[in-house]
């Protein structure tokens, strides 16, 4: 009886683990199609729009090198302010670490960048792609805006606004020279769901 018991556990765990495992590529592919309309790749073909909200991450990697992933949303943002496509940049990220400051990191590049200060505000409470996105409606008052991310990032950011109620589009900061990595395509697919 033991054994038959167990046997039935077994299929119910396996089916369980199936159920979502499908459950979470559905909801990765329905994300992912409900975004592509909404993301744009040049930056000629980017809607005008008065603010652009840029999404933090930090500066360096764990291991102190650059992060291509910063440089690459910098790069975007600044040629989205220096085309006339946004007239502001509302740059949110992490800052609650003494000495790790994304908003302050991601100001200070762009200022490098040629992008005045008084056209740049800083989020010091975007924790996550979740906060940034509410608090740029909830704390900064916007209804429309211009996300700047990476295109893996962009349609669960698009998600997010859409379900607040923002009207909004993405430019994808242009892809990297390597694969996006295993674990990074997973960490996404799983925040989709």
């Amino acid at each position: 009886m033991l054994h038959r018991y167990r046997g039935k556990l077994g299929i119910v765990f396996c089916s369980s683990l199936f159920l979502a495992g499908g459950a979470i590529v559905l909801s990765d592919r329905a994300c992912r199609a409900a975004a592509e309309s909404h993301v744009f790749r040049s930056v000629a073909s980017v809607p005008e729009s008065e603010v652009a909200l840029v999404l933090g991450t930090g500066r360096f990697t764990a291991q102190g090198h650059p992060n291509l992933h910063f440089t690459q949303r910098i790069e975007a943002a600044a040629a989205l302010y220096h085309s006339g496509k946004v007239r502001h940049l509302l740059v949110s990220g992490d800052n609650h670490v003494k000495g790790y400051d994304e908003p302050g990191d991601m100001r200070d590049a762009l200022t490098a960048m040629g992008v005045p200060t008084n056209a740049i505000s800083c989020d010091y409470a975007g924790f996550r792609t979740l906060d940034s996105v509410i608090r740029a409606k909830e704390v900064f008052g916007l209804s429309r805006l211009t996300i700047v991310s990476e295109e893996f990032h962009c349609p669960r950011a698009l998600w997010i606004a859409k379900q607040h109620g923002l009207d909004a589009v993405a430019f994808a900061a242009p892809d990297l020279n390597f694969r996006w990595s295993a674990r990074v395509k997973a960490r996404e697919a799983l925040a989709r769901a």
